[in-house]
C-alpha cells in the first residue's frame, strides 16, 4: 500500500480543520473544525498501523477508537456550553464571549451591549 495519498489526505484535512479554529467566528463551526483535525489524527493512526510493522498489533486503531471516544465527549461538552452560551447572550460567536468576570458593581450584560452609564444597548 502507498501511504503517500492517505497522509496528504489527512494534511489537507489537519489544515482544513485548522484554518476553520483559527478563522470562524461561530463556536459550533469552530467545533466541526475540532472534530475534522481529529478525524485527520485517526487517518494517520490507521494509515501508520497499516503501513509500519510495530511490536504492538492494530495499536493504531486502538489509538484511533479512543480519540473517537474523546471526540464524542468533546462534541457532547463542547455543545452544552454552546447551548449554555445562546441562551445567556443570545449569540454564539467566539469573539462576543467574555474571559473574564465582570469587576464587581459593574453593569451586567443581559441581550445587548451593557454602556457605563447601565443602561443595555440593543
Amino acid at each position: 500500500m502507498r501511504p503517500v495519498v492517505p497522509y496528504v489526505t489527512a494534511a489537507l484535512l489537519f489544515g482544513l480543520g485548522t484554518y476553520g479554529v483559527l478563522r470562524r467566528r461561530n463556536a459550533v463551526l469552530v467545533l466541526m473544525a475540532v472534530e475534522l483535525m481529529l478525524n485527520a489524527v485517526n487517518l494517520i493512526l490507521v494509515t501508520a498501523d497499516a503501513t509500519v510493522r510495530a511490536a504492538l498489533p492494530h495499536a493504531g486503531q486502538v489509538f484511533a477508537l479512543f480519540v473517537i471516544v474523546l471526540a464524542a465527549a468533546e462534541i457532547g461538552v463542547g455543545l452544552a456550553i454552546v447551548l449554555q452560551l445562546y441562551r445567556l447572550r443570545a449569540s454564539v460567536a467566539v469573539d462576543e464571549v467574555p474571559l473574564t468576570e465582570p469587576p464587581a458593581g459593574s453593569p451586567v450584560e443581559h441581550a445587548g451591549r451593557a454602556t457605563t452609564t447601565g443602561e443595555v444597548t440593543p
